[in-house]
């Protein structure tokens, strides 16, 4: 828990985001998918690993917890990549390759994401 509000930075990412939150949207995630994502991200809840099988695109990710704050980040994830389960993490979100450099999205940052 943050101690301090004053302290804790906060962002709102200036992308469309989609949620998975389903058995079938959770399966399917962004697999066959043939164009990279661009101006949109997957928040994928429950959520604490992931396998990039049957993609066509590298991608960002970052691990959240219940909070919303950024535990592991993940750059350029490669198809046929996997990332292991992540300890707390209750959900990821799928950037764009580069999203997380761009926007300085580092562990410990809460996020604001509003759902499309």
């Amino acid at each position: 828990m943050v101690e301090s509000k004053e302290h804790t930075l906060y962002r709102t990412l200036p992308l469309k985001v989609w949620k998975a939150d389903t058995f079938t949207k959770r399966l399917k995630g962004l697999m066959f998918r043939k164009t990279p994502l661009h101006h949109d991200a997957l928040l994928i809840t429950p959520c604490n690993s992931i396998h990039m099988c049957f993609m066509f695109f590298s991608i960002d990710v970052v691990f959240l917890n219940e909070e919303n704050q950024i535990i592991k980040s993940v750059k350029r994830l490669k198809p046929w990549g996997f990332v292991a389960p992540v300890k707390g993490a209750s959900a990821t979100l799928e950037l764009p390759e580069g999203t997380i450099e761009e926007l300085a999205l580092n562990p410990g940052i809460f996020l604001n994401i509003s759902i499309d």
